[in-house]
């Protein structure tokens, strides 16, 4: 397809949307930056250790909640023992503004109040094998964000690893929802095409992943 005339909306499962281009560069070029002042601290980008023994492939950074398998601490315990970069609220903003135009429902997008953000950096050969996000103890939806290089995203079923899935590409500024029967979906990133992405967005190479979640916990 002509990278100018952007992809239409799907709706690979119900609950689930994909909203190609949906950022714009400027926006992208700012997310970039705000990531690159995360990934260097307090606690900075880490390849996380998995219970046995296994690093994930792909780097992780923390906002607000540090994520480590397979809970949630204000602290990094895991890495360095400092406590996490705060969620600012123009992104709480920003994943309000995802929810309104994936649904359609602004009172619903108005009461959605994320508070944690898991940033991934994929570099070319880095993955992220299927999988559940359940560690929160809320039900509410993910909004996911891409930039830089475009991927191949495997969006599943809720009982299995297994088929039926439905593969898309995830390109630079595309938004991605997953929420109601969906929200407890398998999904996964099997494949990142190097050199995909627009160098304008202020990323050289690779493929950065924000996803907003409600963890449900306090204090």
């Amino acid at each position: 397809m002509d990278a100018l005339i952007p992809a239409p909306p799907s709706r690979p499962a119900p609950g689930a949307v994909h909203l190609p281009g949906w950022l714009g560069l400027q926006e992208q070029r700012d997310l970039v930056s705000a990531c690159r002042a995360w990934a260097a601290g307090p606690v900075p980008l880490r390849h996380t250790k998995l219970p046995r023994g296994g690093v994930m492939s792909v780097q992780t950074v923390c906002l607000g909640w540090h994520w480590q398998p397979y809970r949630y601490t204000r602290t990094a315990d895991d890495v360095n023992g400092l406590r996490v970069a705060g969620f600012p609220e123009w992104l709480a903003r920003l994943g309000q503004r995802a929810l309104a135009d994936a649904y359609g429902d602004d009172a619903a997008a108005r009461e959605y109040e994320p508070d944690t953000a898991l940033i991934n950096f994929y570099d070319g050969s880095a993955r992220m094998g299927m999988h559940q996000d359940k560690d929160e103890r809320s039900a509410a939806p993910v909004v996911s964000l891409s930039i830089g290089d475009t991927c191949v995203f495997r969006f599943g079923n809720t009982e299995s690893r297994s088929r039926p899935y439905t593969d898309l590409h995830l390109s630079s500024g595309d938004l991605f929802v997953f929420g109601g029967p969906s929200r407890f979906a398998y999904h996964g990133v099997t494949k990142v095409f190097p050199g995909t992405g627009d160098p304008a967005t202020g990323m050289a190479s690779g493929r950065l992943n924000l996803t907003l979640r409600v963890t449900g916990l306090t204090d």
